[in-house]
């Protein structure tokens, strides 16, 4: 039975685990980064638009290296992925261009997708690349990032790609063949699911445990990463990286692995300050700027009681009611200086506290969005 939800598919995000590209040694398995190539440019050749988020760059520098274990210090992480980057490169460059295909190298940070303007950037840089024919292959920065700036797994990673291109369709390689009702390996009544139409409470609890001793993902990871996907508009696929034509076989709309449906995509700007920004303060408000927010109404800085952090105008800032639980999350038009002169005034008297008004309202309605808990 065919999938009705690939018709019509374009653009496809592959997302690749450490587990899929290696040996238990760490050293890289060859015959199946060959096999993901030829599935790869097969699919490409068949008019679709490809983007690969590839791991394995501190497996395959543990190789090189000659570890026997994931290092755990951010110097070794940083050392082996340095490494091992320029090694899993040269194995896409050589076995891609045996297919004609030409690959480029995009590595990215959590800054990269929570800088608006490094988010657009990043953008056009994809979109140039997908118009003149080139596979982008994409991996977190690990020889350089540290945690304040890291993303921390693939799996977010390649959702996180998947609506910055505005992709319909994120598949992710792993070493499972789909989300199950429990763990496989240890209970024997577990079932997979082939459908999940929405990621429901249940459907977390089903995740749980990390990922295997070369990598960082887990099925927790996964189902966060469907979250961010279907939020966009992007269908997501969990499968079997291993499995003979998987790629060929998702694409096709064939039932392989498990299939999280595309919701209602929400609104990009709203998506980016959900997902992908990084709040950088936080702005106290009294009851009544509670009520105005939850009614769709702007903030208004007669409504602040305080602000904590240091951030300038444009930043994504958590907004607490009394109870300083969250009300919304959105882009202040100040920084946080004027904020502080501003707490309690009228948005008449804006000016007369900080020199100038650019702006009536502190966060605007369209630029601020409630996250679901």
């Amino acid at each position: 039975m065919k999938r009705d939800q690939m018709k019509g598919v374009r653009r496809v995000v592959v997302k690749v685990g450490t587990s899929t590209l290696t040996y238990d040694t760490g050293l890289l398995n060859l015959s199946r980064i060959e096999g993901l190539v030829r599935q790869l440019a097969d699919v490409h050749n068949q008019g679709l638009e490809l983007i690969l988020v590839s791991s394995g760059a501190i497996g395959a520098g543990m190789g090189k290296l000659n570890l026997s274990k994931r290092p755990k210090t951010i110097p070794e992480k940083q050392a082996a992925a340095a490494v091992g980057q320029g090694v899993l490169l040269h194995m896409y460059q050589k076995f891609f261009s045996e297919y004609g295909k030409t690959i480029g190298q995009i590595l990215l940070t959590k800054d990269d997708f929570a800088n608006r303007s490094r988010y657009l950037t990043a953008r056009d840089a994809f979109f140039q690349l997908l118009r003149q024919g080139v596979v982008p292959i994409v991996n977190e920065n690990d020889a350089i990032v540290v945690d304040e700036i890291k993303v921390g797994d693939n799996d977010t990673l390649s959702a996180l790609v998947a609506s910055l291109v505005e992709a319909d369709l994120l598949v992710i390689l792993s070493d499972i063949d789909g989300l199950y009702t429990a763990n496989p390996s240890t209970d024997p009544g577990a079932v997979k699911l082939s459908i999940i139409e929405e990621i429901t409470l249940d459907i977390r609890t089903m995740a749980s445990g990390a990922g295997s001793a070369l990598g960082t993902g887990g099925m927790a990871t996964k189902i966060k990463a469907a979250e961010i996907a279907t939020a966009a508009g992007v269908h997501m696929v969990i499968a079997n990286g291993a499995s003979p034509r998987v790629i060929q076989t998702v694409v096709a709309g064939e039932e392989e692995g498990s299939l999280f449906v595309k919701q209602s995509k929400m609104r990009a700007r709203h998506h980016w300050i959900s997902y992908g920004s990084k709040v950088a303060g936080q702005i106290l408000v009294d009851q009544g700027a509670v009520h105005a927010l939850q009614a769709n109404k702007s903030l208004l800085p007669v409504g602040m009681v305080a602000v904590e952090g240091r951030f300038g105008a444009g930043s994504t800032v958590q907004v607490l009611g009394p109870d300083r639980r969250e009300v919304c999350v959105g882009i202040s038009h100040y920084g946080s200086e004027e904020l502080v002169k501003l707490v309690g005034a009228k948005s008449d008297e804006i000016e007369q506290r900080i020199g100038y008004r650019d702006y009536d309202v502190i966060i605007h309605v369209d630029n601020m969005i409630r996250r679901r808990g």
